[in-house]
């Protein structure tokens, strides 16, 4: 007869064991790969076996059959979109239409900037490439141009991190801001300081308010587009006024010529799909977020809402028009001598960025990418600080010392 105590110990190990039993259940099972990678780096074993991927892949589903030893480590193959795409291809069509596909081709297409940076910087992901490793979709690609600029691309693995792959993770507001913050895109901190970041920080349990994903993969659609595009561009523009900005931003752009006429840099802002070239894709992508806003607002606070974020656009494009026109006074004076896109002449190439060589073009530089981007960035992110102070005022600001910098260098001109 058992005794009440072992009966009790019975009762008390049995559930832990068959707890233990389910919990294995959902690692892997074991293989080569993982007696020697748990010794290599046990992170990734880890995360694997830990993830639910693990209950329907092994290494060699993603990473091939060719690496089976540390005598072969260079035939390993490393996933794309397309290892992705044989599981999840809703998810992988959506993602290479949107604009998150299309993130190398800026690097490979920006006149002489990539070429300029040190290997590290773009090849090794410590600079621009650290996001910028998306679009190549298989091995193929890597043969081609693009190789020196992906070493380690990435694209789904961006967001559902490897070797977990989540889903939980890719859903969190945190997952989009290891690239969307800072500087020229700092949709981070505008989201997490507005009213909709704080309604969601406080209480995420009750989703009070939106995420990033909520608004721009609404029902996990992949796709991620807005209306405006990266550069807040789009044409034709029914504002004259709006219009007249609109091109002296594009010739010093170097898509459009001093006589207002197409270069050949057209093609690269629509293949990069960087402005909105036709009304009726602006139509759509604005018809399709006014849906999403009216979800939890009225149409008319929609709208209004984003017609007043509409004309911050219009506000700072004035201002950066005159900027781009005191540089452009200086290269057609000789003051300045132009190095690059001379089709645009006398219009300063912006896609240079800050590879410049006076002060005064750094300035125009800091307008184009950080102060005018958070301006607008801001207002449809429901962030009047960001907004104001880290940007209209800045581009104001920086055009009073502009006209400073330039009234001076007319005078050393003189002297000389």
């Amino acid at each position: 007869m058992i005794s009440a105590r072992k009966s009790f110990l019975v009762i008390m190990v049995l559930p832990v064991l068959f707890f233990g039993l389910l919990l294995s259940s959902s690692w892997a099972k074991p293989s080569a790969c993982e007696d020697c990678h748990v010794k290599l780096n046990p992170g990734i074993v880890k995360d694997f076996n830990h993830g639910k991927m693990a209950k329907k892949l092994t290494c060699k589903s993603c990473h091939g059959k060719t690496h089976m030893s540390a005598d072969d480590v260079d035939k390993v193959k490393l996933p794309t979109i397309k290892t992705c795409k044989r599981c999840h291809s809703k998810q992988a069509k959506q993602y290479m239409s949107g604009k998150h596909a299309l993130g190398l081709l800026p690097i490979t297409a920006f006149p002489d900037f990539a070429h300029q940076q040190p290997q590290a910087f773009i090849a090794g992901q410590k600079g621009c490439n650290g996001c910028h490793n998306m679009g190549v979709t298989d091995d193929t690609a890597r043969d081609n141009e693009v190789r020196k600029y992906y070493k380690y691309g990435m694209d789904c693995q961006n967001c559902h991190t490897r070797h977990a792959f989540s889903k939980a993770e890719a859903l969190q507001p945190e997952a989009c801001n290891s690239c969307h913050t800072g500087f020229d895109h700092a949709q981070w901190e505008m989201w997490s300081h507005s009213k909709h970041g704080a309604a969601y920080n406080t209480d995420r349990q009750a989703h009070r308010g939106p995420t990033c994903q909520d608004c721009h993969m609404a029902k996990g659609d992949h796709r991620v587009m807005s209306a405006w595009g990266f550069l807040a561009l789009r044409l034709p523009e029914a504002d004259q006024e709006w219009m007249g900005y609109r091109v002296t931003i594009l010739q010093a752009l170097g898509v459009l010529d001093k006589d207002g006429k197409p270069t050949p840099r057209l093609e690269v802002v629509k293949a990069a799909n960087l402005a909105r070239l036709d009304k009726e894709s602006w139509d759509k992508e604005r018809a399709q977020m006014e849906a999403i806003c009216q979800q939890c607002h009225s149409a008319n606070f929609v709208k209004e809402n984003l017609k007043n974020a509409d004309l911050m656009i219009k506000a700072s494009d004035k201002l950066f028009a005159e900027a781009i026109n005191i540089v452009a006074d200086l290269y057609r004076d000789g003051i300045i001598k132009q190095e690059t896109n001379q089709a645009t002449f006398p219009y300063p190439d912006l896609l240079t960025f800050y590879e410049v060589r006076t002060p005064i073009e750094e300035s125009l530089y800091e307008i184009f990418m950080d102060f005018r981007m958070k301006t607008y960035q801001a207002a449809f992110h429901q962030m009047p600080d960001y907004t104001t102070w880290y940007g209209y005022a800045k581009i104001k600001e920086t055009l009073v010392e502009m006209k400073e910098m330039a009234k001076q260098m007319r005078l050393n001109a003189k002297k000389q």
